[in-house]
């Protein structure tokens, strides 16, 4: 039987679209423009066809005036369905032409650099062979105006044959899909912030002006006041589907010892889906501090919101949440697992310098290794009943972790590349979901890069996406990155070039 866990599984609606527009102009004649229009959509087709694209790719008519270019933009504007557009001048556009229609267009971009040819005809190549396919030439008099006019951009250059270009074409759409995600984002606080903790603070006004995300704020007892109508059937039905996927240790079965536990743990879960998904909402965050008429700290159901897609962090941390939804989108279908994660404690062995993450009870099941373990066991927080929930290691493989901050002026996404191993020995006595990883630069370096850049202890761990995903994610939608990599190597060139993105971003250079 395969968990459903056992790869990204986010609830999302009917797949989104990308634009395609190539660019030509009048003067070539209708015999030429006819062939331009072919030879677009024979590129198109196979964007469309690629796997690594997530949207549809809906090809647009050639695109030869300066009406139908700009009409063309706010179409895409208007259009709840484009997530972004993809242009090509397939033969000499004016650049000219361009100028109204890329002022406008308020969508993300990406410039694809391309011909319809893999190779040249040597032997019978003539003028009319260099009029047609003349995108050298027509790419870089377009690339000139983007850059003129500001605009930012994605560029991926090549032949649409290559895999590597269609994988870096899909990661594109894959961004542009979470960035509109972030549009259409509505975040559920059950409470407030942990009190007197900084770094879960942030800007909500500004947040929703620079993402688009929508936040609401609900007394945990509204919630509480849900969970208590959950009928004894519904909680039954969900018990069974617990023993059906997970290892659910013996005394939370039916009948037994503890099996009231695994009922308060069950309500709670169904009182969150009615409250969270139905509601509309895409995150959402919970606080220890403040569980009201709740029996126990949301668990077992906030695990396994999770992994169905819905961003969440703990301690009222809605920055952090925001981005688990964001990445979550992002990963949708690709292997590995993404979830809401905290650095907790290290093992400072020099030369194999080991991170533990973990929370007090909120991992994603997306990111274990295995099934999980369903159990219930003392929290010694919150000041409420004994806690259920899945308790695993994660899968090894490579990843990224993320977390978000607010300067005050702007917002930092801080990452750090990473491989997740499996612990070096056995924690019988810790009862929580854990990851394992080493960072792939020098730990000291990669630790004093995080801390200078200000990035949290709440963030996001993927073993799904890579920095340059994250790079296009916040290319679209304008935020710094601060990104530690592979090759990061010294901690005072990663400080002055935080301190230039400062003075880039406060002399409104960034905007």
């Amino acid at each position: 039987m395969q968990r459903p866990e056992s790869k990204e599984c986010c609830a999302m609606s009917a797949r989104k679209q990308v634009w395609f527009l190539t660019g030509s102009q009048e003067l070539y004649g209708e015999e030429i423009l006819r062939q331009v229009a072919d030879q677009s959509r024979e590129v198109s087709d196979v964007l469309a066809r690629s796997p690594h694209v997530v949207a549809d790719v809906v090809a647009k008519p050639v695109m030869s005036s300066a009406d139908a270019i700009r009409r063309a933009m706010l179409d895409a504007n208007a259009d709840d369905e484009c997530v972004g557009v993809i242009t090509w001048m397939h033969t000499f556009s004016p650049a000219k032409l361009w100028i109204k229609g890329l002022d406008q267009l308020r969508k993300p971009l990406l410039h694809f650099h391309t011909q319809a040819n893999l190779k040249l005809p040597w032997s019978t190549i003539d003028m009319d062979f260099m009029n047609l396919n003349q995108a050298a030439h027509g790419d870089r008099e377009y690339a000139f105006i983007a850059t003129r006019l500001g605009k930012h951009r994605a560029t991926v250059a090549g032949h649409v044959s290559t895999p590597q270009v269609q994988e870096r074409i899909g990661a594109w759409t894959r961004a542009a899909v979470a960035a509109d995600a972030l549009k259409t984002l509505k975040v559920c606080r059950f409470g407030d912030n942990m009190r007197y903790v900084a770094v879960t603070e942030g800007d909500k006004v500004e947040a929703e002006i620079n993402y688009g995300t929508e936040f609401n704020t609900w007394g945990v007892n509204d919630l509480a006041a849900v969970v208590d109508k959950v009928s004894d059937k519904a909680v039954d039905s969900l018990i069974s589907e617990y023993l059906d996927l997970y290892d659910v240790a013996e005394e939370l079965h039916p009948g037994k010892d503890r099996a009231e536990s695994l009922r308060v743990a069950a309500a709670i879960e169904l009182g969150l889906r009615s409250f969270v998904v139905d509601g509309g909402y895409g995150a959402f965050t919970t606080n220890f501090e403040d569980l009201g008429g709740l029996r126990q700290l949301p668990g077992l159901g906030v695990q396994r919101l999770m992994a169905e897609g819905i961003g969440f962090a703990g301690e009222g941390d809605w920055k952090t949440a925001v981005l688990g939804r964001a990445l979550k989108v992002m990963a949708d279908g690709l292997p590995g697992g993404t979830s809401f994660m905290e650095d907790y404690t290290y093992d400072l062995t020099a030369g194999s310098e080991l991170s533990l993450g973990a929370h007090m009870l909120e991992v994603c099941p997306s990111i274990a290794k295995g099934t999980p373990r369903i159990e219930v066991h003392p929290l010694f927080v919150g000041d409420r009943e004994d806690p259920v929930r899945m308790v695993f290691d994660a899968e090894p493989g490579d990843g990224v972790i993320m977390g978000m901050c607010d300067l005050g002026d702007r917002y930092r996404w801080v990452s750090n590349e990473l491989r997740v191993i499996d612990p070096p020995e056995p924690m019988p006595k810790l009862p929580i979901a854990r990851a394992v990883w080493q960072v792939k630069a020098e730990w000291s370096t990669a630790t004093e890069c995080w801390l200078a850049a200000g990035g949290p202890h709440h963030s996001v761990l993927s073993t799904a996406l890579t920095t340059d995903h994250l790079k296009l994610l916040s290319e679209i939608v304008g935020t710094e990155l601060a990104a530690i990599t592979e090759r990061t190597t010294d901690t005072f060139e990663f400080v002055e070039r935080l301190r230039w993105t400062n003075a880039y971003h406060r002399l409104g250079l960034g905007s």
